[in-house]
């Protein structure tokens, strides 16, 4: 089985609804792993927007959500998901607004892309103490078995 992530709450490529976003009750959506591999010891999830500040001339990639060391055995994760709801072992790191839980779709302008991407290592990371995007792909770096991403896209009203 090849490894996939995916959302009862929208489709890849689909739109993210409001309830997800800043324009709602800003929730993390539900979200569902299969295919995790044999010899994997954890999983890794980003959630990011390539497309910061504006899709017409994105000057950066603003991070929403990050958490690593998530159980192989976990077959996802709940709608609204809170930091003492996490699988046992999970550890958060931070995103741009500097805080370790998950932060929906808020673009300022035009419709954004929103990339889940969840990685599988053939490692558990250490404690890298709220580490950000950045430094958890570092930690990570040879130790990717598979990846999947699921795509939604968010513009406000």
């Amino acid at each position: 089985m090849t490894l996939s992530i995916t959302s009862s709450a929208f489709t890849h490529n689909g739109e993210i609804p409001q309830r997800y976003t800043c324009d709602g009750d800003d929730v993390s959506p539900p979200l569902a792993f299969a295919g995790i591999p044999d010899g994997a010891k954890s999983l890794v999830l980003i959630v990011d927007d390539p497309d910061a500040p504006d899709p017409a001339a994105p000057k950066m990639t603003w991070v929403h959500w990050v958490l690593y060391n998530l159980p192989v055995e976990n077959a996802g994760l709940p709608e609204g998901v809170a930091a003492a709801d996490l699988p046992a072992g999970t550890m958060e790191g931070s995103n741009d607004w500097e805080l370790t839980s998950y932060g929906g779709p808020c673009p300022p302008v035009g419709r954004h892309r929103y990339f889940h991407k969840l990685y599988v290592l053939d490692i558990a990371l250490p404690n890298l103490d709220m580490p950000d995007k950045k430094s958890v792909e570092k930690a990570m770096a040879g130790h990717v078995l598979e990846q999947a991403e699921l795509v939604g896209t968010y513009a406000r009203r």
